[in-house]
């Protein structure tokens, strides 16, 4: 077998500060949940959204959002095909909490407007 390209690249959002909230949220995990986090965002770019077997939910227009355990990470795709991660949280009731769509949704407009 030969080099197979990603189906989709991967990037995270990086803040007028350069920070990369989704990576530091990430960080701040413990290792088990992190690997966990890492393993379905590696399964999304080696097999697309819908080969990888991770649960999405649309928010909103071109919002989405990946579900990982009690981890919820915020994306939008992109030209190229890019997903850009924009925002993650853990989830700690019914409904994503209004606060994070709104970073969501700001961080998104940053990002196709680029």
């Amino acid at each position: 077998m030969g080099y197979r390209a990603p189906m989709l690249a991967l990037r995270f959002h990086r803040t007028a500060r350069g920070s990369s909230p989704v990576e530091d949220h990430i960080e701040s995990l413990g290792v088990a949940e992190r690997t966990h986090v890492l393993a379905a965002l590696a399964d999304i770019q080696e097999a697309g959204i819908a080969g990888s077997g991770v649960t999405t939910r649309q928010i909103e227009g071109k919002l989405w959002e990946i579900k990982v355990s009690a981890q919820r990470v915020f994306y939008v795709v992109v030209t190229g095909p890019t997903m850009v991660l924009l925002h993650a949280y853990k989830k700690q009731g019914q409904k994503a909490p209004r606060k994070e769509i709104d970073t969501a949704r700001r961080r998104m407009k940053e990002a196709l407007d680029e």
